[in-house]
């Protein structure tokens, strides 16, 4: 998706954001909804959106957003990911109800 100023690349995988092959975040949020978005813009005045640590321009907020919502979409109609959160709620329930 992109290459950071000292050469780490950024890229989806799946449902997460990484930098340099390492988790950065499951989510990309836009900067006029960060409260301290004036430092922002004045560091990357070309920010939209942030990855993490990662100031993103529209074009590559959007390609990260599209990325995480197909990713997302694939997640939820995955009948394995079903059959986890399935029985990962069946546990949480028992063990709210005292059952182990």
């Amino acid at each position: 998706m992109k290459t950071t100023q000292d050469g780490r690349k950024v890229e989806v995988v799946g449902r997460a954001i990484t930098l340099g092959g390492r988790l950065e975040t499951d989510e990309v949020v836009p900067v006029k909804d960060i409260p301290n978005r004036k430092a922002i813009l004045a560091i990357a005045p070309d920010a939209v959106y942030l990855a993490g640590r990662i100031a993103l321009t529209e074009a590559e907020g959007k390609i990260a957003l599209e990325a995480l919502a197909k990713a997302e979409q694939q997640f939820l109609t995955n009948p394995k990911a079903i059959e986890e959160r399935f029985r990962y709620a069946a546990r949480a329930r028992e063990a709210e109800l005292g059952i182990e």
